[in-house]
């Protein structure tokens, strides 16, 4: 099993999450749901630009072009780079942060990751 086969039930449910919240109206726990489906699939070509288009339909419903323009830079470096390895590990997605900046990996998702890791195996 590859890393993108592992990694889909924890990134469809991380993306089912976000579309609850918003139809609930909680924006803020949607794009943290955002957040955890592209730290748990951005080792994927496949999920990483995914994530990064969900959230540029997150962008294009807030009439945030921060975020669209970012959304559209970071879907080129995910189609681009992740089949490379240039991506920083823990990096959230949003345009709220660099797109080349490391961040902490939650307990949560290093939970889910080493499953994936172990799935893989």
């Amino acid at each position: 099993m590859n890393f993108t086969q592992a990694a889909q039930p924890y990134v469809e449910e991380k993306l089912r999450d976000a579309q609850q919240a918003f139809t609930n109206k909680d924006d803020e726990a949607g794009f943290k749901d955002l957040e955890d489906a592209h730290v748990i699939g951005q080792h994927s070509t496949f999920h990483h630009t995914r994530v990064h288009y969900e959230m540029l339909k997150f962008g294009l419903k807030q009439r945030d072009m921060k975020e669209v323009v970012g959304q559209i830079f970071r879907i080129i470096g995910a189609i681009t780079k992740t089949a490379i390895g240039l991506l920083p590990e823990g990096n959230t997605g949003g345009s709220n942060v660099s797109p080349f900046k490391p961040m902490p990996i939650s307990r949560a998702n290093k939970a889910i990751l080493n499953k994936i890791k172990h799935a893989q195996s």
